[in-house]
């Protein structure tokens, strides 16, 4: 049976720019100095009359139709079938930065070596069945969730109709 689209959720209204999810992974993807698979942006906006930061945590988003994947010469970025991850080939890689300038959320990152990496939503989570990644679990506001639409809309509903404490099973 075939799985649904696997993809992750910031609720910017939770963020608090705490940057754990940043920290958790590059723990769990023992990344050295340099590239960062998940960063927290600070967007400037006004609400309301007044003038305030927000945070937005922009791992990659396993996009359904992935503009990456598209671009990329040597198809180093490829889809899994069974649940939509758009991961990456390294020793396929040129180094081309196509992907890069492809994707509207800037998160190819590029190493010492000049490969592409990025998130690949902990993918050894996944495999073991897991709808979590470490980015999730690190966020003490519950501001990620990982998992196919109709299960991230489920949780929202859940949470704003008044159980904020609720998580989205793993």
């Amino acid at each position: 049976m075939q799985r649904k689209q696997v993809t992750i959720y910031v609720d910017t209204k939770r963020c608090m720019n705490c940057r754990a999810c940043e920290i958790a992974c590059k723990l769990e993807n023992d990344l050295p100095a340099g590239p960062r698979y998940t960063m927290v942006t600070e967007i400037e906006v006004t609400k309301n009359g007044v003038d305030k930061c927000e945070f937005l945590p922009t791992p990659c988003m396993h996009c359904g139709d992935a503009p990456c994947l598209q671009a990329c010469p040597t198809g180093a970025i490829y889809k899994r079938a069974d649940d939509g991850l758009v991961l990456v080939e390294k020793e396929k890689c040129i180094g081309c930065h196509e992907c890069l300038w492809a994707c509207p959320f800037g998160v190819p990152q590029f190493g010492l070596d000049g490969l592409m990496q990025k998130c690949t939503l902990c993918v050894h989570l996944q495999d073991e069945g897991k709808r979590t990644t470490a980015c999730a679990l690190a966020c003490p506001a519950e501001a990620i969730m990982v998992g196919t639409t109709d299960e991230i809309s489920a949780a929202l509903r859940e949470r704003y109709a008044g159980n904020s404490r609720r998580k989205m099973a793993e």
